[in-house]
Formats: C-alpha cells, structure tokens, sequence
C-alpha cells in the first residue's frame, strides 16, 4: 500500500541510510551520489527512476517496484532483487557492482548488464533471453535452470555454464569463452 508519491524529482547527495522509506511511489525521479545503506525500500515503486553512483548496500527491497529503472555506477553488492515485486520488473545496469545478488526466478528479457562485476551472483531459474552481459565478470555466478535463449556473452569473462542444465539456443560466446560452456568435461583447449 503506497502512503506517499513523489513525480519529477532530483535526489542529490541524500543519506538514506538506516532509514525506512516504504510504501513511497517515486515516478521519474533521478538519485545522484546517494547512501541507501541498510535502508528499508519494501513495497516502496520506482518507474522510470534512475540512480547514479548510489550504495544500497544491505538495503531492504521486499516488494519494491522496479518498473524501467536504471542503475548506474552503483554498488548493489549482495541485494535481493528476487524479492521484488514481478509486476512490470525492468532493470538496467552500467558500470555497477552486483557481486553477492540474486535474481532467482525473476524475468529479465533483454536486460543489460554493462561494464558490471556480477560476481556469485544467482541466475537460478531466470529468464535472462535476450540479456546482453557486455564486459561483465561472471566469476562464480550461479546459472542453474535459466533461460540464455539470444543472451550475448561475447565480451563476458569467468562464467561457468552447463549447457545441459540451462536453455542456450542461439546465444552469443566467444570463441575464448568456450571454455566455461565445457568445465564440467574437464577437457583441455588450447
């Protein structure tokens, strides 16, 4: 249930942290260079938002919203989106931090990921078709039961995928990232 709406807004240098900033429904507000440390966003709605260069380390996003948002130079180390909302789920990412994430079972047609560390991050059960991971470290990541249908690993690095165990039709590899699709044979190319 939403208590307060905030439309057109430039958020710049705020320190959320610790804070609890629930239940509010933010609509094309723009959030620069601020700390959502351990802040509680659940059942908060973000349309059309963007955040640049913002920490939400140990933020709370149970329920929360993410509609067409955008992240951008952010730390977002070890945040559950699995426990978003799914109603209209869309997210982007550049140049950002995602290490210890999950996005089990969510559906993430043509995300992209750009210039991010995704490390141990968990794919399980996702659709991730159409995603595109340009110059992303996937080292750990977990893809288990997860739709790579059109994906574009092109420039990935580190990822371990088992063809046999995820949807791979007509996705993108280079031809150095093979390797990671054949681990579990423990073959030798060279």
């Amino acid at each position: 249930m939403i208590n307060k709406w905030i439309d057109d807004q430039l958020f710049s240098g705020m320190d959320y942290s610790g804070q609890k900033l629930a239940q509010t429904e933010f609509n094309n507000c723009t959030f620069q260079n601020c700390n959502f440390t351990n802040a509680d966003l659940s059942e908060s709605d973000f349309e059309k938002c963007r955040f640049e260069n913002c920490n939400f380390a140990l933020a709370k996003v149970t329920g929360s919203g993410m509609k067409n948002v955008h992240f951008s130079g952010c730390k977002l180390v070890g945040l559950n989106f699995d426990s978003c909302s799914n109603f209209l789920f869309s997210v982007n990412f550049q140049k950002c931090a995602l290490d210890y994430s999950a996005f089990t079972a969510k559906k993430m047609k043509a995300t992209k990921f750009l210039h991010c560390s995704l490390k141990e991050v968990d794919f399980s059960q996702t659709d991730l078709s159409g995603v595109i991971f340009q110059n992303c470290d996937l080292s750990k990541a977990v893809f288990y039961q997860t739709n790579l249908e059109k994906a574009d690993f092109r420039t990935a690095e580190n990822y371990l995928i088992d063809p046999e165990k995820n949807k791979l039709k007509k996705a993108k590899f280079s031809f150095s990232g093979i390797s990671g699709l054949l681990e579990k044979y423990n073959i030798e190319i060279e």
